[in-house]
């Protein structure tokens, strides 16, 4: 049942990445889907307490991140948040991120998908068909590889900490 679950999550990770490069859009439903499919693996991985714990500290700091993040745009960018700087999508992928893993792995792969994302688009903006960063496209990239290489080599849970 969790192979299962593994190949539909590098599935649906696969379709957010084909269409947030592609078009910086990204179906509505492939959001909800991941974000299930990411907390059941993390449930499933946990005691239900320390799950309920690690999401509410995780959307917590979500809040608190997207919060001063929207503040600070209206300060100095000065362009609408949701239309112009920050995509709906890229909320849903870091909420998908909060439910997914307990709190110190949530931070270490949200700020690491972060820096990851910051130097591919830094490397591929030139070539770009749009002058936006398909961040929860990125984040995708990453989030598949650490999957797929934590599955292959299997030594140390993601869940664990």
């Amino acid at each position: 049942m969790i192979l299962l679950i593994q190949i539909f999550t590098i599935c649906t990770l696969a379709v957010i990445i084909y269409q947030d490069l592609k078009d910086r859009e990204v179906y509505g439903m492939a959001f909800p889907v991941l974000i299930s499919l990411l907390g059941t693996l993390h449930y499933h991985h946990t005691s239900q307490i320390d799950f309920l714990y690690a999401i509410l500290i995780n959307i917590a700091l979500l809040i608190v991140i997207v919060g001063l993040l929207y503040v600070y745009t209206l300060i100095k960018i000065k362009k609408p948040f949701f239309k112009e700087v920050f995509g709906w999508g890229d909320v849903l992928f870091f909420i998908g991120l909060a439910i997914g893993f307990p709190t110190v792995t949530f931070i270490i792969i949200f700020v690491f998908s972060l820096i990851f994302s910051l130097l591919v688009w830094l490397v591929l903006k030139n070539q770009a068909k749009h002058n936006t960063v398909p961040l929860a496209g990125y984040m995708a990239v990453f989030l598949g590889v650490v999957f797929i290489a934590n599955w292959m080599i299997n030594t140390l849970t993601l869940y664990v900490i």
